[in-house]
């Protein structure tokens, strides 16, 4: 095992005197192409290109000397510190760090980032990546060969933002471009490169000092989740109307807490009617696509995410004929449509389908067409009064089926 093992950021500014000394007493030192060329790299050492870092983690155990790794910006922010420390290597390092790149490219575009979240973008979270660009007004993506601005771009489409590109910071071709997302797909773009992916409200402007970094929504709502249509915490304009029987708060709480949506998921919402579950969808950090048939109820669902401070897209059509256009979702809640609709969301194999009937053969229908596109079903008859405080007398009464479909692990 090495016996000593110094990880050093670098952000293209000089070397530190820590990185230095280092960098002078190393025997192997591992790294990309330019940092291997920094004339501090002793000509002696063995040098190891840094492709694979849990290759280079092994061949580190296994040197007899003093090693160095060099790593751009912060090593230890998304960085070669977690695999160097990984149990399996054995390794003990010591970090010089350096200002991480994305603290760079926020310095570049003249931004603050503490409102911020940072992804990491690569063939298998590229899609997740994409869904907190859909749901967050600034987002960070740290990206790789495969997933980068173009490959973001493509996956965006029909969301507008603004991308600020910045490629190979620190080096003497560093780049930064800002232009709109949808242009971003007709460029090659340089590796490494941050994108900073900017748009829907509060996405450039100025906002209350934060005290938690990344911005969440429900953090600045009224307390608490499936308010009545009217009230405090509900998406609705406040008619006061009773909302139909698909759309009962306590419903759409028990929906909610079924399907888990999260940040990295995509939402779809299909009858979105006034978007209360849409918006709190969004609330818990989700990508969420309202669809609904009638364009009142785009405006609707638009005006209640204004009102909260979430981002989401609205679609008008009718399903299920307009799904097929749509993004894979992670989780369907369906509030319109019956057996064609819950059929065709099936076939897009989300990971859980919750929607509602209020008769019994219309359960067992859409119960069957879970079953048979895959999914382990959960049936539930909900019933809630509403009682008059005053007198306990009812005010209301509200009974539904609610299914729910989990994607089995066999299924195709």
């Amino acid at each position: 095992m090495a016996d000593r093992v110094t990880v050093i950021g670098w952000d293209g500014s000089p070397l530190t005197a820590a990185a230095r000394s280092a960098l002078s007493a190393a025997t192997l030192v591992a790294g990309a192409a330019h940092h291997l060329a920094l004339p501090e790299v002793p000509p002696g050492a063995e040098r190891v290109r840094l492709g694979s870092v849990g290759l280079a983690a092994r061949r580190i155990a296994g040197h007899r000397g003093t090693a160095v790794v060099l790593a751009d910006g912060d090593p230890g922010f998304f960085g070669v510190v977690r695999t160097l420390r990984a149990p399996e290597h054995g390794l003990e390092v010591e970090v010089v760090p350096a200002v991480s790149s994305v603290a760079a490219a926020f310095a570049r575009a003249g931004m603050p980032w503490d409102d911020a979240h940072v992804v990491v973008a690569h063939e298998k979270t590229l899609r997740r990546a994409v869904n907190v660009c859909r749901a967050h007004p600034k987002v960070a993506v740290l990206t790789s060969p495969g997933a980068g601005p173009a490959e973001l771009a493509l996956l965006l489409d029909g969301v507008h933002r603004t991308f600020v590109v910045c490629e190979q910071l620190g080096t003497s071709r560093e780049q930064v471009s800002v232009l709109t997302s949808d242009k971003a797909a007709d460029h090659t773009w340089r590796d490494p490169n941050v994108v900073l992916v900017i748009g829907g409200a509060g996405g450039t402007g100025a906002s209350a000092a934060p005290w938690l970094m990344g911005h969440h929504p429900a953090a600045g709502a009224v307390r608490g989740w499936a308010g009545r249509s009217g009230e405090p915490g509900s998406g609705e304009s406040g008619s006061g109307e009773r909302p139909g029987i698909g759309h009962d708060p306590t419903l759409r709480a028990v929906q909610l807490a079924r399907l888990g949506p999260r940040p990295g998921d995509l939402v779809w919402d299909v009858g979105s009617a006034d978007g209360t579950f849409a918006v709190e969808a969004a609330r818990f950090g989700a990508a969420v696509i309202a669809v609904d048939a009638d364009p009142a109820a785009r405006a609707r669902t638009e005006a209640a995410a204004r009102r909260h401070g979430v981002l989401l897209q609205t679609v008008t059509g009718r399903a299920p004929h307009v799904l097929e256009s749509l993004p894979e979702p992670d989780v369907v809640r369906i509030g319109a449509g019956g057996v064609p609709v819950v059929t065709a969301c099936a076939d897009r194999r989300p990971e859980r389908i919750a929607t509602h009937a209020t008769t019994r053969d219309e359960a067992e229908a859409i119960g069957t067409a879970l079953t048979a596109g895959g999914y382990a079903v959960e049936t539930l008859l909900l019933q809630t009064v509403g009682l008059d405080p005053a007198d306990w007398t009812e005010r209301e009464r509200s009974v539904v089926f609610l299914l729910t479909g989990r994607r089995t692990s066999g299924a195709p």
